[in-house]
């Protein structure tokens, strides 16, 4: 059992601790993890802090540009699209559909991910070789292409876009768990602690599993920053959520024909895609690193 003590010396503190210890180091990484929580506690309480309806229409202020333009309003801080909708609205509302949704279907891959895994690294024989190759098929395929191909057959629209992506990335938290598992079984105190006569419930349980939340961590950050990406991807090819949905990927779509009227209704979703997959990756980047070093300490 895991304990902290928060007021001794940095050896005995606990591993969350001292991962946290080496991660805080990295300053990329702390402003990436500054600007996930931004996305993530604006996609949390985007419905509540709106200035405007994001789906409603002012016919007496299209296409208005930023209030830092000199034909802009205060009262739009990012303008309006062709339809007089409040960009900076439609922009927080987006965060709930293509950073929430993102962060559900990847717990959702995770947790079924997860048990498969643990099936996978636990087994062997015949079973653990059917899996092996069904896992390797299915992670030659990119995960938008067999998103896309998933919501060919399920049909276009935001629930079907969840269960795509969670499928699509499914392969990979079954592969990467299973790896960690089969990688823990060869330690040494793993064999010892079967030798002293427990059965692969208790291995799996009090060691196999406490021993690879790290990795879960890891596969989880890398993969959200692909599911932000798929979700916005299958919105802006129309597969996913539908206009008028505030959805990024939909919105740049949606202004593809105003790329030189309105510019700002299609750089500003764009900006805040790859805003949201840096400040992922930067986190996943510092994660690792950490694990890494404290790992080897």
């Amino acid at each position: 059992m895991v304990k902290f003590h928060w007021l001794h010396s940095k050896a005995e503190h606990g591993p969350l601790y001292q991962l946290w210890s080496v991660f805080r180091q990295q300053h990329a990484a702390v402003l990436g993890l500054i600007l996930f929580c931004f996305f993530a506690l604006t996609a949390l309480l985007g419905p509540l802090i709106t200035p405007y309806d994001p789906y409603l229409q002012n016919p007496d202020a299209l296409l208005v540009p930023p209030s830092w333009d000199e034909q802009g309003q205060v009262r739009f801080l990012l303008g309006t699209d062709d339809l007089g909708r409040d960009v900076l609205s439609r922009l927080i509302k987006g965060a709930s559909y293509t950073f929430g949704i993102a962060i559900i279907t990847v717990l959702g891959a995770m947790i079924l991910g997860l048990l498969l895994g643990v099936l996978a690294g636990m087994s062997k024989g015949f079973r653990a070789s059917a899996f092996n190759h069904m896992l390797d098929l299915a992670l030659t395929i990119p995960s938008l292409l067999l998103a896309i191909i998933i919501v060919a057959i399920l049909g276009p629209g935001l629930i079907n876009t969840i269960w795509a992506i969670m499928l699509a990335l499914l392969p990979q938290f079954v592969h990467g768990i299973r790896n960690a598992i089969q990688q823990q079984l060869e330690q040494d105190y793993v064999i010892a602690y079967r030798l002293d006569g427990a059965n692969q419930l208790q291995i799996l349980r009090n060691v196999v599993l406490p021993n690879i939340w790290e990795q879960l961590t890891i596969l989880f950050s890398m993969a959200l920053s692909t599911a932000i990406l798929d979700i916005a991807a299958l919105g802006f090819l129309g597969l996913g959520a539908q206009s008028p949905a505030a959805e990024w990927g939909v919105m740049v779509a949606d202004a593809l024909d105003l790329i030189y009227l309105a510019p700002w209704s299609i750089a500003l979703p764009g900006l805040l895609i790859f805003v949201a997959v840096l400040s992922v990756n930067l986190v996943s980047d510092g994660l690792r690193a950490a694990i890494r070093k404290r790992q080897e300490s």
